[in-house]
């Protein structure tokens, strides 16, 4: 009977809690309701640090100020109301001058980072900022799987960048850092790393610097390397042939998490993995296989994507973040778009413009309609009618309902998969939501409750993903807008994590400590869709070719060479779709017209991302 005594007083005082949040601030939970519109918060309440603020953020009063009132007397939809043009005159224009400053800012920041790795760090995986050393695996605790899924003792953050060298114009810097890779990495280590890690991080660079060394346009100009057999293509493959393993005596075809490169899937391995980390690994084994003429490669990678996709929710079109390999049962019931998730859905989309299969498209624009049905919440328009702006919520994959309160960092990439995908108002829309939060702590927090209007999980690890988007939308759109949000992101990067020798983690993005570590993913996204943000004149925007960035950001290029197979469609029979929507829309039939997107962002638009981030 003590159990039960225990859990009614436990029910009572949740109640009792929430009682008194709803009655002091409107903050009670949902109760698992179906949530349909009303999330008490407004965006342009983000109001969390000004600099009046001086709260000890370590001592938890900071948190009593995220409920004060800031002054804000109109009713919300008063604020995107005609009148006045200072938010025209604030934002439609960038001085050139400006964003040559900014766009050598963004280079001096990519240097000064890579110098000391390469000073410092070279040939350990990465740099430890603060210390001025590199860092490895943690050989000592293998279970330290936030260290060891990504490094393998390959010179992690030299291949990372490899592109990001030719997108800066330092020609001679990536003939040297091939030349490196070249002479002294080997794959060949008692390494066990994450597939999905090894998969963007290494492999998808080694295969994009190829491409760009042997590209017979040469966007940026004459980087071919003088006696280059294909070093970095074999590589490439080398590392494609030990992640193999992955996929093998798995009861649904969906990969293990994990391979050692020497010996295969530890005998100790788990068999659940993340629906993104089993699901994202097309783009690179599909151009690989293409590359060299092997089926292998795409054929594991797409009989993963099938798996996934089966396994869908009937009700909801939804899957879930964490699933079981051996018995295809979801582990893990919450569908969302941020960590677990993510990629699935951009390389779904990615893989359609690479490879032109129309299977790839059906499935995306199946994905986007469930998202769009059901973690979508707020008024349909991002501009008019009542309530909230729109924000993508966690749910239950199988009914939909809302299973907790916050968002994470990696959903600030979701813009730019709207905006290649055409769909540039709701981009714009979700974009300035997560702007609003980076404005008022100066970086984005890895987890942010939407409820409470505050931080639960507090680091920031130089993550590019707001940055993509900001890019992604600064191409499609033209407005001067997003040239003040690259600044404001830039500037605070500099302003907050600039070290002795490097840039760090932020540990806490209030009180701005930090963490000795400086991810690959800084060098290779975060600093090159900043440079590219402020640099108009770059090759990839200026050459007659196209270009795509893989999930890590490594440039890639549409071309017609990936639509062709060397095998016959009969060897990938079985990886026809099924039970997806039939449509006849293509992909290209909805890329934006940026003429019809330039000239309303100055005026309704741009009043409303003004208030949203509280610069009104």
């Amino acid at each position: 009977m003590q159990w039960r005594s225990i859990v009614v007083g436990l029910l009572l005082l949740r109640l009792a809690f929430s009682f008194i949040l709803w009655l002091t601030f409107g903050l009670g939970p949902s109760w698992g309701f179906n949530f349909p519109i009303n999330f008490n918060f407004s965006l342009h309440k983000i109001e969390l640090f000004g600099e009046k603020v001086g709260a000890d953020p370590r001592s938890g009063a900071w948190l009593r100020h995220l409920t004060e009132e800031h002054g804000y007397k109109k009713p919300y939809l008063r604020f995107f109301e005609d009148g006045g043009d200072e938010y025209a005159k604030k934002y439609s224009f960038f001085p050139e001058k400006l964003k040559a400053e900014m766009r050598g800012m963004a280079r001096d920041m990519f240097y000064f980072g890579y110098e000391n790795y390469m000073k410092y760090a070279f040939p350990e995986d990465e740099l430890n900022p603060i210390d001025c050393q590199g860092r490895g695996p943690d050989v000592l605790n293998p279970s330290n799987i936030n260290i060891n899924d990504v490094l393998g003792n390959y010179s992690l953050t030299l291949i990372d960048t490899l592109d990001t060298l030719l997108v800066l114009g330092n020609v001679s810097e990536f003939h040297r850092a091939v030349k490196l890779v070249i002479d002294t990495v080997s794959f060949d280590k008692d390494s066990t790393v994450q597939v999905f890690e090894a998969n963007i991080r290494i492999l998808g660079s080694l295969i994009s610097a190829h491409i760009l060394l042997t590209d017979s346009k040469q966007p940026f100009g004459n980087v071919g390397l003088e006696d280059y057999d294909n070093e970095l293509l074999h590589l490439a493959h080398d590392l494609a042939v030990r992640l193999l393993p992955a996929f093998e005596n798995t009861g649904t075809g969906i990969p293990y998490p994990r391979v050692n490169l020497k010996s295969g899937v530890p005998p100790d391995t788990i068999n659940e993995t993340c629906t993104a980390g089993a699901g994202s690994l097309l783009v690179e084994f599909g151009i690989l296989s293409r590359l060299i003429g092997d089926s292998t490669f795409e054929w594991v990678a797409r009989r993963a994507v099938k798996a996934l996709w089966n396994l869908r929710s009937n009700e909801t079109g939804l899957l879930g973040n964490v699933v079981n390999i051996q018995t295809g049962q979801w582990v893990g019931k919450q569908s969302g778009l941020g960590a677990g998730m993510d990629s699935f859905y951009e390389y779904l989309l990615k893989s359609y413009i690479l490879f032109g299969e129309k299977e790839d498209y059906k499935m995306f624009k199946a994905a986007y309609e469930s998202i769009h049905n059901h973690l979508r919440r707020g008024r349909e328009a991002c501009n008019e009618g009542e309530g909230d702006p729109p924000l993508y919520v966690n749910v239950n994959m199988f009914n939909g309902q809302i299973m907790n309160t916050w968002i994470d960092s990696l959903q600030a990439f979701f813009p730019g998969l709207q905006v290649l995908n055409g769909d540039v108002e709701n981009a714009i829309c979700l974009h300035a939501f997560y702007y609003a939060i980076w404005k008022r702590f100066g970086a984005l927090p890895e987890r942010y409750n939407w409820q409470l209007q505050a931080p639960d999980v507090l680091f920031y690890p130089l993550r590019p993903e707001l940055v993509e988007s900001t890019y992604l939308l600064y191409q499609a759109t033209k407005n001067p807008f997003y040239l003040h949000v690259g600044m404001d992101i830039l500037q605070s990067i500099e302003k907050y994590t600039k070290v002795r020798c490097g840039y760090a983690t932020l540990h806490h993005v209030v009180d701005k400590s930090k963490e000795d570590r400086m991810e690959s993913f800084f060098l290779s996204e975060t600093c090159k869709y900043l440079y590219l943000l402020f640099d108009e004149d770059n090759p990839l925007h200026k050459s007659e070719s196209k270009y795509i960035f893989t999930t890590e950001g490594h440039v890639v290029p549409i071309d017609k060479r990936f639509r062709e197979k060397q095998w016959n469609d009969g060897e990938l029979s079985d990886q026809d779709m099924t039970n997806v929507p039939h449509t006849n829309t293509s992909n290209c039939d909805r890329i934006p017209d940026e003429r019809r997107y330039a000239l309303p962002l100055k005026s309704v638009y741009m009043r409303q991302i003004d208030h949203m981030v509280g610069l009104s």
